[in-house]
């Protein structure tokens, strides 16, 4: 007999799969399409299609586990299984963050048009050199997660071999790897996307107030694709918060609600994510629309 715990894990591993899987796959579909028409995808269409591929990865490793620990939490303690699974969630998700800063970093370049040196730069960066810094920095999530993994399963064998070993030496061994990954992979980009976020609201309101005391007479500008850029970056920080706040349900270990509600949060956040890349885009949007229109036609004759 399952227990309301373990329930709600598998019900959320079940629906994660059947809402993530086909959203994520029409956003890699969509961005496909848009380069065998065009040719060349945006810097936002680019990233897109990171974030789709990887979440379609990440809710997999994500459905997985939930399974896992819902009908046999006990294959959890094979060392070797639990390592291989904790490595590539964690790389996913550390790259998940990097890609809503690299969202964020052009957003933010894009509408602010700040004169600094820095984000002239930054933005001639973006535009020219965007899949070779999606490439290094999955390159690098991944060297920063492996050692670490490797260290913590060695530390954790040797103190299960030898228990008489000082247990706090061991604990802050697992802790001087585990603090700087979440600090590269989680809170560093978390920090910068939202300074990115500040910096263009602070922007836009700046620019809608110097419109409506300075050029009162003149029409107003269509503000529309910043409002979505903005509204994209915050839904997408707001689901890293509660990915965040998953990873730390052991300060609630002593009721079991906060674990749960966060855990299945964290399941679901793909699906969340590919919701929020659709109402940002209107050019995928309009594909998957004509795509089924197109097969619903062809199913009626």
């Amino acid at each position: 007999m399952l227990s309301p715990h373990s329930l709600s894990i598998l019900v959320s591993s079940v629906l994660g799969l059947v809402l993530a899987i086909p959203s994520n796959t029409c956003i890699v579909m969509g961005n496909l399409d848009i380069i065998r028409k065009k040719g060349k995808l945006s810097p936002t269409d680019v990233i897109f299609l990171a974030k789709g591929i990887v979440n379609i990865l990440l809710q997999c490793m994500l459905s997985i586990e939930g399974m896992i620990h819902a009908l046999c939490p006990a294959f959890l303690s094979v060392k070797k299984c639990n390592g291989f699974m904790n490595t590539s969630l964690y790389a996913l998700m550390y790259y998940n963050f990097w890609l809503t800063f690299w969202l964020s970093t052009h957003y933010c370049t894009s509408i602010t048009n700040l004169s600094y040196g820095f984000f002239i730069w930054l933005k001639r960066i973006v535009s020219n050199f965007l899949s070779q810094l999606l490439f290094l920095t999955a390159l690098g999530m991944f060297i920063v997660r492996v050692p670490g993994s490797l260290a913590v399963n060695a530390e954790s064998t040797q103190s299960s071999e030898n228990i008489t070993e000082d247990s706090y030496k061991t604990l802050h061994e697992m802790f001087s790897y585990v603090v700087p990954a979440n600090f590269l992979g989680i809170i560093l980009p978390f920090c910068l996307s939202l300074l990115c976020l500040v910096l263009t609201f602070s922007f836009l309101i700046r620019h809608v107030w110097r419109v409506k005391n300075n050029e009162s007479g003149s029409t107003r500008p269509n503000l529309q694709a910043h409002v979505t850029a903005l509204r994209t970056i915050f839904f997408l920080l707001l689901i890293s918060t509660f990915f965040c706040m998953s990873q730390v349900d052991i300060f609630f270990l002593n009721s079991p609600t906060f674990p749960t509600v966060f855990w299945n949060l964290q399941i679901l956040s793909p699906s969340v994510e590919a919701a929020v890349i659709f109402q940002a885009s209107n050019k995928l949007r309009r594909i998957i629309l004509r795509r089924f229109w197109t097969r619903s036609q062809n199913t009626e004759i």
